[in-house]
């Protein structure tokens, strides 16, 4: 996205709805039907309550905790749970599990909203004239358009979204202003509602209405797409997040108001399968309103989408996720696409879409996932304020006990919803566990890395170097280190030089990545340790930043011969050619060595490690380095030595004669 986009400006606005708003902005399609059903029917009291929740649960959830609070942890232009984790990791080495529980929870809530919106506007078409003997919610004819939908939805994914992404935002400003003009039709008949929005209605309503409580995991579907709000922040810019929120909030208020005065003036104690939405529409704009809202929960679905999308990138950069193919569709920073994950995405979708079966039994399993996400968000928003801002204990004290007790309610109203959720946790436990799985192992496997100085093989590197006797393995031999020391080397390495067969080349690369915090950092050092023959680069690479380093050693190359910092032959002779085979980058795969005794959580953790890496990305994928450059060899990981085995030397006589 241009930086242009995030300045405050008409096109800017625009782009904040079409990106941020499209989930939040599709809620009314099921919300106050959701309650009103769950509340038992029609009252003065249940509409009134229902609306104050509504109201108060967006000032104080959305608003006050996301729009103000949250967006102010702006990780150099870039939102998101893990964006706030790389802010304030240092903090606390237990921040990790806060980081993984929400990002795994966010990305559950992936597999649940699209069907919601989509099933939410395809079953409007029940209630116009000549389709409702067709459109029953719940049917095949229903499903299978919500599938189309879905499906074209997933499909599209490989191309990206610029050639229709800049219709986004038009379509949005259309879609919001229409809540707000239904509202503000059916308020004009009934303006005692604006009563509701008082919050003395919410208490009694929580507090007085029978299982009142509980409604609040109906409430809480108000509020959906909070959270992903905070993971747009890179593509719209605060600033364009909050201006545009104000009238975001203005048409969804309007919106439930109108929704509210239409089922007072019904008196009816029930709404008897129609959706309030699309009965405060009026009847000749009421096919256009469907259409428009199938547009704006696709648009809802594909800002939803393309969040996991980022959010995956980043596990894979933070070291929580396995190296997984991941492509560039488009030349915009930042639009990625991951095949893996958008399939397992909708597979995910049509699951639900074939169990659930209708937009009502969906919202009754909605909420669980997302309240832990916002409860994770919550703790590490602590540490952001409390020592990135540096706000007094107390006042971090009490914005963050009003956000616990916010949503500790929700959780508890959405938490009765487990049993009919069910087959999600088998979703959310495989996301949370995989990033558990991989983070831990891959901090067991570096522990056991053993360091030397490499001061102290520096003479044995040039006679290797010097040994014409020894047959020239490569020009230039390279290898990847994990250590941030310039002076150390993984002894691994130096084996692998020294043995296996002896390595011997005209200069010795060690190539180390560091991940920088912010988001798009691409800088690198250089240092000659013995000139052009030992050299060590270090990239420091931002946290969305692709690490090809195949090309990357290319470009280095090429500024240190400019230069004149490097002057080596290739196996040609020319010392200015551009021959790149002649670097062979050495790359040490581990394999999980029969020499060991395990506690039960550590063979866990490395069997389902090493399973994990046959399905992910090789170093060479995932580093980008060419497969005619890349040399393999298998070093055994070796945790805990086996010690308990007694075998005892047995004497036999000859029996030869």
């Amino acid at each position: 996205m241009s930086i242009q986009s995030k300045r405050v400006s008409p096109a800017g606005l625009l782009i904040a709805l079409g990106i941020i708003y499209g989930d939040i902005g599709t809620s009314p399609l099921y919300t106050f039907q959701t309650i009103l059903t769950d509340g038992g029917g029609i009252s003065k009291g249940l509409v009134f309550g229902a609306i104050s929740c509504v109201f108060w649960t967006l000032t104080l959830q959305t608003t006050f905790k996301y729009v103000i609070i949250t967006l102010q942890a702006d990780n150099h232009g870039e939102g998101g749970v893990f964006s706030l984790y790389a802010l304030v990791r240092r903090y606390g080495k237990n921040l990790v599990y806060p980081a993984i529980i929400g990002a795994g929870t966010l990305l559950a809530d992936g597999i649940i909203t699209p069907p919601i919106t989509v099933t939410s506007a395809i079953e409007g078409l029940n209630m116009v004239k000549g389709l409702n003997q067709h459109i029953v919610p719940g049917n095949n004819l229903v499903l299978e358009i919500v599938i189309v939908i879905l499906y074209l939805l997933f499909l599209f994914q490989r191309f990206g979204t610029k050639v229709i992404g800049g219709s986004f935002g038009p379509i949005m400003f259309l879609w919001f202003s229409m809540l707000g003009l239904t509202g503000i039709l059916q308020i004009f008949h009934y303006p005692e509602i604006f009563a509701a929005l008082n919050p003395a209605y919410a208490i009694e309503l929580l507090t007085e209405h029978p299982g009142g409580f509980w409604l609040l995991g109906a409430v809480f579907l108000c509020t959906t797409g909070a959270e992903a709000l905070y993971s747009d922040l890179g593509h719209c810019g605060k600033k364009n997040i909050q201006i545009s929120w104000i009238f975001v909030k203005t048409t969804l208020v309007l919106n439930y108001l109108g929704q509210g005065a239409w089922a007072l003036m019904q008196h009816k104690q029930s709404l008897a399968g129609i959706n309030p939405f699309f009965a405060i529409v009026p009847s000749p704009f009421l096919l256009l309103s469907v259409l428009l809202a199938t547009v704006a929960s696709i648009i809802a679905s594909q800002a939803l989408i393309s969040g996991s999308f980022t959010l995956i990138s980043e596990a894979i950069s933070l070291g929580f996720w396995p190296r997984i193919k991941v492509k560039y569709p488009t030349n915009i920073r930042g639009q990625i696409y991951i095949p893996s994950i958008n399939w397992v995405l909708f597979m995910g979708c049509l699951m639900v879409v074939l169990y659930f079966r209708t937009s009502e039994a969906m919202t009754a399993a909605y909420g669980f996932s997302i309240t832990i996400a916002m409860l994770m968000t919550t703790v590490l928003m602590y540490y952001f304020l409390r020592y990135i801002k540096h706000y007094p204990f107390w006042i971090v004290g009490a914005i963050v006990t009003v956000f616990v007790l916010v949503e500790g309610s929700f959780f508890v109203a959405n938490a009765v919803k487990l049993l009919k959720r069910l087959f999600f946790l088998v979703f959310e436990i495989g996301l949370i566990g995989t990033m558990y799985v991989w983070y831990n192992a891959r901090n067991i496997t570096l522990r056991l890395l053993i360091y030397v100085k490499l001061s102290d093989y520096l003479p044995q590197l040039r006679e290797l170097s010097n040994n014409n006797k020894i047959p020239k393995y490569a020009t230039n031999v390279v290898y990847l280190t994990k250590t941030q020391s310039k002076g150390e080397i993984e002894k691994r390495i130096l084996d692998s030089i020294f043995r296996n067969p002896s390595k011997r080349a005209d200069v010795y690369w060690f190539i180390n990545i560091d991940r920088a915090d912010d988001p798009y950092t691409m800088e690198y050092g250089i240092e000659q340790i013995v000139e052009n023959k030992v050299i060590r680069i270090n990239f420091r690479l931002g946290f969305r930043i692709q690490p090809r380093i195949g090309v990357m050693l290319k470009m280095v190359v090429d500024e240190m011969r400019a230069n004149k910092e490097l002057a080596i032959k290739s196996q040609s002779g020319d010392i200015s050619t551009d021959d790149y085979n002649d670097f062979k980058f050495v790359i040490l795969e581990r394999f999980l060595s029969y020499d060991n005794e395990f506690s039960g959580r550590e063979k866990f953790i490395l069997n389902s490690y090493f399973t994990m890496i046959k399905w992910a990305r090789s170093d060479r994928e995932a580093y980008g380095i060419d497969l005619n450059q890349a040399v393999f060899e298998k070093v055994p990981l070796v945790v805990s030595p086996v010690t308990n085995i007694k075998l005892k030397r047995a004497y036999y006589k000859n029996n030869s004669t």
